[in-house]
């Protein structure tokens, strides 16, 4: 297979066989190094066959291999062409991260650092299958599943002000009758919980602000404490996309596919509108879950901090297909951009953002691994015109969890990260082996790349104080 390096930190792989398209890879010599260790440029020149693909088949900064499309993926399709794949958005639909801003001193969370771990992990539901004690009425799933967050303030939880977010909380083409019950039975109990594997709470320190103006319009102040959110669509979105992988290989088969994780629809069929409005509602369901976790960790913070004032500053999914306007050769069209491991990181004036931040570009939110810094960063006039607006949205994973757990004990990442002063408490010690922050690529590195790039712009660094896991 032809790779070759184009530019600092940008490789191609030139059309050829099969593909429609041309390949790009975003990495430093290093980063390359480890993309090239599994399957992740095989899987780029996968995608490049798939019908109706327009610009380039990409792998962020943060690729590694996943499931048919590799986990740092973007790739956009012509509406009219092209074909909608549950393999390039993931089963966690809308995993995300939610970010709240926070006017608590640093030196107040570290002298409450016990106190804070404890009560966040009472209050929020976290682990495999974890249920929740928010409980939904009859009928009231199908309201979370086309409503989302929206549903929520509409209930009390939370107000207008925490939907200052990405599609403001709500995907609106959404139709609940097509998730199947399945589907919904095992989401019914999950809304507010966390879930296990990579997915965290944290509180953070605003460690190095890198950018003052972003910064004050984002509300972030070096020496204050931020609280970061990550999780997704739980057990409603894995079944969302088990039941349309099987329905579209049922329909279409997997004979002329390079890869049948890659299975697909075309995007005006009738199975594609209807995997769409699936998805949306399983994005919608991730958009309330978050949304309920940050209300009640607002409950358990202020029952330390009764006078704090504890805002939502952004919402950011990844593991998503969205309809989106993008310059194709000069030319503008709709577009559906699949972007799996891949958040967005849209420049100033898009409609797509909220108001409040449309002068400047949207809050791009890139969470560390467990014990490392995460980012809020802001989106770009680049980005769209080189990824279809689309950044990192991690450090992306360097070690299978199987691998993770023979290097060390759970015990021993949990002494380690109590050593750097911060306070963890998990349900499983097992999770923490596997999500030790050895797993995966250097969180630092990766940003810098995209910050070099240009395909977002470094504001602040974060850096954890508190960890929950599942």
């Amino acid at each position: 297979m032809s790779l070759k390096q184009i530019s600092k930190n940008i490789y191609e792989i030139p059309k050829e066989g099969k593909m429609n398209v041309a390949g790009r890879i975003y990495a430093s010599e290093k980063i390359m190094k480890d993309i090239e260790k599994d399957k992740t440029i095989e899987q780029v020149k996968n995608v490049a066959t798939l019908p109706g693909i327009v610009g380039f088949s990409s792998a962020l900064t943060d690729a590694h291999m996943g499931y048919g499309m590799c986990i740092g993926g973007v790739a956009a399709f012509d509406l009219d062409k092209g074909i909608v794949s549950p393999g390039g958005i993931g089963y966690d639909i809308n995993c995300g991260v939610r970010i709240l801003s926070t006017n608590i001193k640093v030196s107040d969370i570290k002298k409450n650092q016990k106190k804070i771990v404890e009560a966040l992990y009472k209050k929020i539901p976290s682990g495999v299958g974890h249920g929740s004690p928010f409980q939904l009425k009859k009928g009231e799933m199908d309201l979370v599943l086309e409503k989302g967050a929206n549903f929520l303030v509409g209930k009390g939880y939370g107000s207008r002000d925490d939907l200052i977010v990405e599609d403001f909380g709500c995907i609106e083409n959404a139709d609940a009758s097509k998730v199947s019950p399945k589907a919904k039975q095992r989401g019914i109990g999950q809304l507010g919980t966390l879930g296990a594997g990579n997915h965290f709470l944290e509180v953070q320190e605003i460690y190095e602000i890198f950018d003052e103006k972003t910064a004050k319009v984002f509300g972030l102040k070096k020496g204050y404490a931020t609280i970061m959110i990550h999780c997704g669509s739980r057990g409603l979105g894995h079944q969302v996309a088990s039941d349309y992988i099987k329905l579209m290989e049922e329909k279409y088969g997997i004979k002329n596919l390079p890869d049948r994780e890659l299975i697909n629809a075309p995007i005006k069929s009738q199975l594609g509108q209807d995997y769409i409005k699936a998805m949306n509602c399983a994005a919608n369901f991730a958009f309330a879950n978050r949304h309920l976790i940050a209300y009640w960790v607002k409950e358990a913070m202020l029952e330390i901090f009764p006078k704090a004032e504890i805002k939502t500053l952004y919402d950011i999914c990844h593991n998503i297909g969205k309809v989106e306007e993008h310059t194709v050769e000069g030319k503008k069209m709709n577009v559906l951009v699949h972007r799996k491991g891949a958040t967005r990181s849209f420049g100033p004036g898009r409609k797509e953002i909220p108001e409040k931040y449309r002068k400047i570009g949207q809050p791009v939110l890139i969470p560390g691994s467990m014990g490392t810094a995460s980012y809020i960063l802001v989106g770009t006039k680049k980005a769209e015109e080189m990824t279809f607006g689309s950044t990192a949205h991690g450090a992306g994973r360097v070690m299978s969890r199987h691998s993770a757990i023979k290097g060390q004990t759970g015990a021993a990442v949990k002494k380690k990260l109590n050593a750097k002063n911060i306070e963890i408490k998990s349900g499983s010690l097992q999770s923490l082996a596997e999500e030790a922050p050895e797993a995966y690529k250097d969180v630092d590195e990766v940003v810098n790349i995209v910050d070099s790039l240009g395909l977002s712009k470094k504001v602040a660094k974060l850096k954890p104080l508190v960890v929950v896991k599942g």
